[in-house]
């Protein structure tokens, strides 16, 4: 099982469609408030679907929280648009930590300074970023592509 962390997001939509993603990937969401919506939005839900109910879960008060329970933080992934290694430059392995921050400015530098591996997403120089819910589906993709082979 891959474990999709996001830090403190804010769009109630790319939340709900990133939960049901990872019902279909059987991968594990981790929440780390402050969110910028409520867990009972119903745009989330929507997003969601029917499949929210389905959904193995962890929210988490701080970063801090989340880290005390990581067993291996060699395994811990955070995606940066200014990092120099690719998600494509991985071995997954089954247990890794997908972590992806919030939508308007990614992950702080704080957050970014507490792990060593720090992977993107390649893309074309005429935009700035993927959608967030994009971004965990290529990055869940590749790994368990990897993963299953």
């Amino acid at each position: 099982m891959l474990n999709i962390v996001l830090v403190e997001p804010e769009i109630p939509n790319n939340t709900g469609n990133i939960g049901r993603l990872c019902v279909g990937t059987e991968s594990r969401l981790h929440l780390i408030k402050p969110y910028g919506f409520e867990i009972t939005d119903k745009n989330l839900k929507r997003s969601g679907l029917d499949y929210w109910v389905h959904l193995d879960w962890n929210e988490y008060n701080n970063v801090d929280e989340w880290m005390a329970q990581i067993p291996d933080k060699s395994r811990v992934f955070l995606m940066s648009s200014h990092a120099s290694h690719s998600i494509y430059d991985v071995e997954y392995q089954d247990g890794d930590w997908l972590v992806f921050g919030k939508e308007s400015v990614g992950l702080s530098q704080e957050v970014l300074a507490k792990f060593e591996n720090h992977l993107k997403i390649p893309m074309s120089n005429l935009i700035r970023s993927y959608n967030i819910a994009n971004s965990v589906a290529f990055v869940i993709g590749e790994a368990r592509r990897q993963i299953s082979l």
